[in-house]
């Protein structure tokens, strides 16, 4: 991997997404830098994330909570349920493409966000708001999509960098409860990075105290990003 040079800032306070009565700072590079898929590749084995076009890791004083996780693909088992999750989801046709706008797509985004983010601030989302959220002009953004008898029920958005496969997303049918889509479509993104053979699948931020995001220990190994190094550590969740 090519290595550069990159100045970063920190961010003025604002209020934490996820902890309620905290406030959150992020390190992001240089506004004035033109990102890349190579430049990006490079901040992501460093904790880094994106967010539509941004690209930030938290760095808030006095908090650690938020913790990089990734997954290294060729180290994944399974728990019994993500196997049982995975024979219930044998019924879906499996497709892949770039990333765009669809009104099927952006349909499936409002629904999965008014069902299941009704009390927050992304409720009603506008198609600017699910385009600038999910992808940019610069990333190299793909949609997983999940169809059962032609329906489309899931779809799971992440970016391809050059050690893996970055999750950014995924929204779901939200009448579907029983079938457990967001662990299948993790699932199944961990089984496509092994048929890229990809090392890893990088998973965001496991944050401590936000029950929204436990789900991501449940996938073993999870190494984390501490003190400028990823380490496995087993995560009960």
């Amino acid at each position: 991997m090519h290595s550069q040079s990159i100045h970063l800032y920190l961010t003025s306070e604002h209020e934490c997404g996820y902890l309620p009565d905290r406030v959150a700072t992020n390190l992001v590079p240089d506004p004035k830098l033109k990102m890349n898929m190579a430049m990006y590749s490079q901040l992501i084995t460093l904790g880094y994330r994106r967010s539509g076009q941004f690209t930030y890791r938290p760095h808030c004083d006095g908090c650690t909570a938020c913790i990089p996780c990734r997954v290294p693909v060729d180290q994944f088992m399974p728990r019994r349920n993500q196997k049982r999750c995975s024979r219930l989801n044998q019924d879906l046709a499996i497709n892949v493409v770039r990333a765009h706008y669809s009104r099927i797509h952006f349909e499936l985004y409002k629904r999965y966000i008014n069902a299941r983010h009704a009390d927050g601030d992304m409720v009603d989302p506008s198609p600017d708001d699910y385009q600038n959220f999910l992808y940019s002009d610069w990333s190299d953004t793909w949609f997983m999509e999940a169809r059962l008898d032609g329906k489309l029920i899931a779809v799971t958005v992440y970016d391809q960098v050059e050690d893996g496969l970055s999750a950014v997303y995924s929204f779901f049918d939200p009448d579907y409860p029983q079938r457990s889509l967001g662990t299948f479509n993790i699932t199944k993104l961990i089984e496509h990075a092994r048929l890229m053979e990809l090392d890893f699948v990088y998973m965001g931020y496991l944050i401590n105290g936000c029950d929204k995001m436990q789900y991501k220990s449940s996938f073993q190994p999870l190494q984390q990003f501490v003190d400028n190094l990823w380490m496995s550590r087993r995560v009960t969740g």
